[in-house]
């Protein structure tokens, strides 16, 4: 949270931001007064003087392809509703705030007046101050009820870096208030013996959705005081809540609301997202009600210079004898090192925990060739540390006790990190929503702010660097959920029956689809009706059917082996790439080798070591058929939907060397392989329709590919879910269709209908995937057509035109979609699939099933598969 500093927010109309330099400053409104203690001297350079001195050599200002000038801009002030209390004001006027915004006073306004609102400005524009005024005045009336708890407020963050951080800002704010406002974190480190208290005394109760859907919603008997006197919900960062996790917690807000509403309490929800298309549409699904906007930014903003950069050649060949590019790690190290030398406060944002590590390590040992004592002042920050660890390196950075950071996502959310210079961002991180969240952290007190994005050597981000209207002409990404999915529906009616029994009256709070789903859940055995209702039937909690992150099984703990010492976890997802045996780990700057890896008791064994090399898992991914529920031919082709197993297997590993890359050697390994049971949908061409549309074996796996990728793009145009929600794998001869086959599948274990979707309306979805091929005006492809942001392959075969081709033949025989319930231009269609019978029970845990996969799984080596990172890097 940052609310009592001047920001270098985000222009709101990203797509028309200007590229014409300005040539004079625009006097900034004084609101707040910076909290971090003054630098000595005269004050920051300006971004142009950092960047100038960044590529003083004529090899690095090279490396510049574009630089994007963002103008400062004026603040407009306004007064908050008469309606909060003076002690409230005051408060905030102590913490160095005047007056507010025009947009905080006119979120207040809408609070305190009852109606939820989605105040969506820019990074670091007082979000927080605006729902915090009305929340903090409503509490202090509840304070003088006779239990001293006459009002409540819970607080939802995505991760618990946040949850923490709101905490303290909270805390200060609300100082001069004394004990009337009593804030207190409730989420999995919450040590037992603070949660009766909590439950008890805490009117402002910040936790996760997690711990609401799994802790807090089926005890809500022990909560019972707080639910009856809840006023408000703060539900920070809602732009995170996307795709099928967004849908798991629209459903969890809704079993809120109705437990709310049988003790008494209609809460009003207050919103807040830095970057959102048609936030008040977005949050009125994600909450089931009716949203104000407020949108129009009325905070200052310092100027930002954003500058994409490109590492040089080296004189290292991959491949085929093609040159390869200086990696992103190393270059981001260097600018890292370069800006923590001029006194620079910087964060550089990594994709990976790994990077993250080594950018901090590589930085660490050149600096103390400079100044021993400047080695101290960078450090790592990623998820998997302990709690411990992750609030020093909090409370470090926000007092300024560290210049320089490389951090993974989980410092990307709105954790206040105030006092920024700089960002670097290394690699991009794959939507523009993200690149502007994580560019917006820097600014501080109205000064400028430089954002450097450093391209990974692959054909998308060198795309970009060299196409800047890419990032700077376009809007930033919508925010795609659907609580009415059946498939993320089912286990909460479930959930919701074991809280309290469901009755007629409750099933328009969850929506259309809930009355079809009930019979379904009667005939599992799940569900029990009754004259006053549908009760839950089984011991087995039914908030655990719900696994609302697809996190897929307990995380591995990583143990020194020689001390026992727990240095921190890893996602059971990632256990079998990144801490196999012989796997170097990288935990605050000290090295570690993987001794042993024990997946039967989720403990990793490493031991300190020092080797010159980084390791790189290789794994192969597969797609079979289980079983094939409906087919229809299309031309000598087939449409296929049906369930598949997606079976993910860690081969091997590779040592690289540390800076450039270089591969030292290879070794085999013995991992079982993990597999993803789910539903999909596939389509396979003959040899004479490649001939028809003169696909040569040379251009196949390209055009497959390639149709692939622009396949699963334009999906969510007609499936409501979110790209990284949906896997791909295309292959030019399959096993089992004995066909080139493209397969697009439901990131989720046992589906979420987004594949059933994509069958019902298949000529529609693949009409629109050919045309915004064929449409674009680029050469050879791009992110706007058949590139992706998360190809495990590094976007590499892709052949335009011969997708272009390919799809025009498949759909030359293509049946019209078939006008039943599944389609959208039905004249009495039903959006909603159908979730099987029996399909709700708990699913075993899933080590590859990781929402936020193009792929679910790493990608195949040798294969064509779609993969990347999944969802942020939770702290």
């Amino acid at each position: 949270m940052a609310f009592n500093h001047l920001p270098a927010a985000m222009h709101d109309a990203l797509g028309a931001l200007s590229v014409t330099p300005v040539t004079h400053s625009v006097p900034m409104a004084r609101n707040h007064r910076p909290r971090r203690p003054a630098r000595s001297g005269a004050g920051s350079p300006s971004p142009g003087t950092v960047l100038d001195r960044l590529t003083a050599s004529a090899n690095r200002a090279a490396r510049i392809t574009h630089t994007e000038h963002l103008p400062p801009r004026e603040g407009r002030h306004a007064l908050w509703p008469d309606r909060i209390r003076p002690e409230v004001i005051n408060a905030i006027h102590q913490a160095g705030i005047d007056h507010p915004w025009a947009h905080q006073a006119a979120a207040a306004e809408h609070a305190l007046d009852g109606e939820s609102v989605v105040i969506a400005t820019g990074t670091a524009s007082g979000k927080s101050l605006a729902y915090l005024a009305p929340v903090l005045s409503s509490l202090l009336d509840g304070s003088e009820a006779p239990n001293g708890r006459g009002a409540t407020a819970l607080y939802l963050a995505p991760t618990k870096a946040l949850a923490a951080d709101q905490r303290r800002a909270v805390t200060a704010l609300a100082s001069p208030l004394g004990p009337r406002i009593r804030p207190a974190v409730y989420d999995g480190d919450t040590p037992v013996e603070e949660r009766e208290w909590v439950r008890q005394y805490a009117n402002y109760v910040l936790t996760n959705p997690d711990m609401l859907h799994r802790g807090i919603l089926p005890s809500h008997a022990r909560w019972s005081s707080f639910l009856r006197a809840l006023r408000f919900v703060v539900i920070d960062e809602c732009h995170t809540y996307r795709g099928v996790f967004g849908s798991h917690v629209a459903q969890v807000l809704r079993r809120l609301r109705r437990l709310c509403a049988r003790y008494g309490s209609a809460p009003v929800f207050l919103l807040a997202s830095a970057t959102a298309a048609e936030p008040s549409a977005a949050a009125g699904r994600l909450t089931g009600l009716p949203v104000q906007e407020v949108a129009d930014d009325a905070s200052p903003r310092g100027e930002l210079l954003f500058a994409l950069w490109e590492p040089p050649l080296t004189e290292l060949h991959g491949e085929r004898g093609a040159p390869v590019r200086r990696t992103a790690t190393a270059e981001t190290a260097d600018l890292l090192t370069d800006l923590t030398v001029q006194g620079v406060r910087s964060v550089a944002f990594v994709r990976s925990r790994r990077g993250a590590e080594l950018i901090s390590v590589i930085a660490q040992e050149r600096l103390a060739e400079v100044d021993r004592s400047l080695a101290r002042r960078v450090a790592a920050y990623r998820g998997g540390y302990l709690p411990e660890e992750r609030r020093a390196l909090e409370q470090a950075l926000h007092s300024g006790e560290l210049l320089g950071m490389a951090a993974t996502t989980a410092l990307e959310l709105g954790i206040d990190i105030s006092g920024l210079d700089a960002v670097l961002i290394a690699g991009y991180p794959g939507t523009r929503a993200s690149l502007w969240q994580q560019a917006g952290r820097a600014g501080r007190s109205g000064q400028g702010a430089l954002a450097i994005l450093v391209a990974r050597d692959d054909p998308l981000d060198t795309y970009l660097v060299h196409h800047p209207e890419a990032l700077f002409r376009q809007p930033v990404e919508s925010t795609v959920l659907d609580p009415d999915n059946p498939y993320v529906l089912a286990p909460h009616l479930c959930a919701a029956a074991a809280e309290l029994p469901l009755t007629e009256p409750d099933l328009a709070l969850f929506g259309p689809a809930a009355p079809g789903l009930l019979p379904q859940l009667e005939a599992a055995g799940l569900l029990r009706k009754r004259a006053s209702g549908w009760y839950w039937t089984r011991r087995q909690r039914a908030a655990d059917l719900a696994d609302i992150r697809g996190g897929g099984g307990s995380p591995v703990r990583v143990v020194e082996a020689a001390t026992g010492r727990l240095l921190g976890t890893v996602d059971a997802s990632a256990a079998h790439t990144t801490v196999h045996q012989g796997a170097v780990h990288l935990h605050q700057g000290r090295t570690y080798l993987v001794r042993d890896l024990d997946l039967k008791d989720s403990v990793a064994l490493v031991e300190e070591a020092s080797p010159p090399y980084s390791t790189t898992a290789r794994d192969t991914t597969s797609v079979s058929v289980l079983e094939t529920d409906t087919e229809i031919p299309w031309g000598d082709g087939r449409l296929c939907y049906g369930s598949v197993e997606v079976t993910n297997q860690v081969v091997s590993f590779l040592r690289r060397r540390l800076i450039t890359g270089e591969v030292l050697g290879e070794t085999k390994l013995d991992l079982p392989p993990r597999t993803l049971r789910t539903r999909a949908v596939w389509w396979t061409v003959t040899e004479d329709q490649l001939d028809a549309a003169r696909v040569n074996p040379e251009q196949l796996g390209g055009a497959l590919h390639a149709a692939e990728h622009a396949s699963i793009g334009l999906l969510p145009l007609f499936a409501t879910c979110d790209r990284w929600d949906i896997g791909g794998v295309s292959v030019p001869l399959h096993p089992d269709t004995l066909l080139p086959t493209v397969f697009v599948y439901d990131g989720h274990p046992g589906g979420a209908g987004f594949a059933e979707r994509a069958f019902h309306t298949a000529r529609s979805w693949l009409a629109a995937t050919r045309e915004a091929i064929a449409s674009c005006e680029c050469e050879a492809g791009c992110p706007s057509c058949i590139q992706s942001p998360k190809c495990g392959n590094g976007n590499d075969p892709l052949h335009k035109r011969g997708a272009v081709r390919l799809l025009t033949e498949l759909l030359r025989c293509a049946p019209q979609d078939p006008q039943d319930p599944q389609d959208p231009q039905a004249p009495e269609g039903d959006a909603t699939p159908a979730a099987p019978a029996g399909s709700v029970g708990p699913v075993p845990p899933t080590p590859g099933g990781v929402p936020g996969r193009c792929s679910p799984m790493p990608s195949s080596v040798d294969g064509v598969s779609d993969a990347a990172s999944s969802l942020p890097d939770e702290a």
